[in-house]
């Protein structure tokens, strides 16, 4: 049966945070990629108030079986209350990257 492939998003407070949950998760072959993009600006309402905050977003690369693993290594090492664990699922791509992705993420 073929692998269901998903891309993640996560955001952290800052750079430093997305690169100890990025680390982990391609050294422990639950994702093949983390693209980390610092500087993100997001706009939420948070305990009532609407927030204002620059933060760094994870897009993950994984496969739709390791989505529970990714989630607990994110909330293992991440330091929101409530972390953002969004999935999405990869409609179309190159044979040749899904077939990467799935060899890297398990």
């Amino acid at each position: 049966m073929p692998e269901n492939h998903i891309l993640m998003h996560c955001t952290a407070p800052d750079l430093g945070s997305g690169e100890i949950i990025a680390r982990a998760l391609v050294e422990e072959h639950l994702a093949a990629c983390v693209n980390l993009l610092p500087g993100v600006t997001s706009i939420f309402r948070w305990e009532g108030k609407v927030e204002r905050e620059q933060e760094c977003l994870l897009i993950i690369k994984t496969t739709e079986s390791q989505f529970e693993k990714v989630k607990e290594c994110i909330l293992a090492r991440h330091p929101y209350d409530v972390a953002e664990i969004i999935a999405m699922p990869i409609t179309h791509a190159s044979a040749d990257y899904l077939k990467w992705l799935t060899e890297n993420s398990k």
